[in-house]
């Protein structure tokens, strides 16, 4: 009983040397930071830190100085302070991934957005007249030279495109569409959902896996609002298949009085087999083929930020911009500056490679990518340390985002793997890199990580941000010098 008096007196006393919060703000430490993040961040963050250490005291732990105290409440406010947004390097192998931001912009689009960021535009205002404008006069012309449509409209994204083509055009109507696709994209968001909150009537024809001209045109009737093409960018049907091709259908439609409406999904405004990669329908195709109404994506391949485009027939496109939907999807300033910067891009077809990042990345050479791959090998087997194999590998990155799911590129980067062969310790790395200041995210296969580095071009920066990794993996720094 005696003792246990004793220990508690410890704790007391050890507790009663904790500095004051009002120690804590006036220490060396703490003048910059409160400056930086404000007096009431300052001190709710000394509460936290102070909290934290009364806790630990009492379990044994001695108390600390104001200036320690204060360093606590200081790294506290800088982690919650950190973008949740933090960048990474993308070494899955997926070059448009959708869960890490699909497109890198262009320099040409980035530093268009940051001019209208710090200014105000004539976003929808007439300089000629003085009066009010349309924000889609910015993208209008441009998109039109591009595609050979007639008008042009954008949406925050092609999943409202759709939606909006859909209200405008088939509210209260059937919305004809072949069965083989009726996609669902990530998420678990799927085109019969989109058609029933547009206030369309699905209309299913054909099967899954065999759609004639006669399933369209025997569907088609006075309730018809549109007739929909979809193109299944996600996942491809084959052995016994048949579809009507758009230029098919676009006959069929026209014959029975109807709108085509083509949603191209990702989309491409550029012929892809000028970079070495498989046939992908351009917008500028499928316009020609003759459909009303096209749709496709800003951030995919087109290499933009987010934005859904509809593309047509002018007398349709008027429809759709009365919609008064169209205001609840339209785009912001940043946007359509970044957009049109990178539109102006494709103007200049010999040099897309060079200068956007979607287009650079693909067309990557293979034995550019494996030379760097065995140059890292050698830099980061020894932070690795002793239990793990690492080395160069070839391996094949794919577009992402839903477009050509079944091509692969020919790829290079590093495979590491225990040698012990556990998938715990496996685990751990993985988890190891996600923590370093700017996360790696590669991905798992046969036993080991594998980081494709097709997406990988600031090899400094790499290796530099890799030096904490063997504090990360909970291993002494000078393990990573043996």
């Amino acid at each position: 009983m005696e003792q246990r008096n004793t220990e508690r007196g410890d704790i007391q006393a050890a507790l009663r040397r904790l500095p004051s919060v009002d120690l804590v703000l006036q220490s060396a430490q703490a003048c910059e930071p409160m400056a930086r993040f404000g007096r009431a961040a300052m001190i709710d963050a000394a509460r936290q830190a102070l909290a934290t250490l009364r806790e630990a005291v009492k379990a044994g732990a001695p108390p600390l100085s104001a200036n320690a105290v204060a360093e606590r409440a200081v790294a506290l406010l800088e982690t919650a302070a950190r973008s949740t947004l933090s960048p990474l390097f993308n070494l899955t192998g997926t070059v448009l991934h959708t869960n890490l931001g699909r497109a890198a912009l262009a320099e040409a689009a980035i530093e268009a957005a940051s001019i209208v960021m710090r200014e105000a535009v004539a976003l929808e205002f007439d300089l000629a007249t003085g009066k009010r404008g349309e924000r889609d006069v910015h993208l209008r012309d441009l998109v039109c030279e591009l595609t050979g449509a007639e008008d042009a409209t954008i949406v925050n994204n092609n999943a409202a495109a759709v939606l909006l083509v859909l209200n405008s055009l088939a509210l209260g109507k059937d919305a004809i569409v072949s069965r083989g696709e009726l996609i669902e994209i990530g998420g678990a968001f799927r085109m019969p959902d989109i058609m029933t909150r547009a206030g369309a009537r699905l209309v299913e024809v054909g099967t899954t896996n065999r759609t004639h001209p006669r399933d369209y045109a025997d569907a088609i009737n006075d309730q018809t609002g549109l007739v929909l093409k979809v193109h299944t960018s996600n996942y491809r049907i084959e052995g016994f298949t048949r579809e009507v091709d758009a230029a098919e259908l676009a006959v069929i439609a026209k014959e029975k009085g109807v709108p085509l409406v083509n949603d191209l999904g990702s989309g491409t405004l550029t012929d892809l087999t000028a970079f070495g990669l498989s046939h992908e329908p351009t917008v500028r195709e499928a316009v020609a083929e003759g459909a009303d109404i096209v749709t496709f994506s800003g951030d995919k391949l087109l290499g933009g930020p987010q934005g859904g485009f509809i593309v047509g027939r002018r007398d349709l496109l008027a429809r759709i911009n009365k919609n008064p939907m169209k205001r609840a999807l339209r785009v912001d300033k940043i946007r359509l500056a970044a957009l049109e910067a990178t539109l102006k891009l494709y103007r200049d077809p010999e040099r897309l490679a060079e200068r956007l990042p979607t287009m650079r990345f693909l067309s990557r050479k293979t034995d550019e990518i494996r030379a760097l791959a065995e140059r890292l090998s050698a830099a980061i087997r020894p932070m690795l340390g002793p239990d793990f194999d690492v080395g160069a590998v070839h391996c094949q990155s794919q577009i992402g985002s839903g477009a050509l799911p079944l091509s692969t590129i020919a790829s290079a980067g590093l495979t590491i793997a225990p040698k012990d062969g556990s998938g715990s310790a496996l685990a751990s790395l993985a988890a190891a890199l996600r923590r370093l200041p700017m996360p790696v995210i590669g991905r798992v296969e046969r036993g080991a990580l594998i980081l494709d580095l097709r997406c990988l071009e600031d090899e400094e920066r790499f290796i530099a941000n890799l030096s904490s990794l063997s504090a990360e993996m909970g291993r002494p720094a000078d393990d990573a010098d043996r």
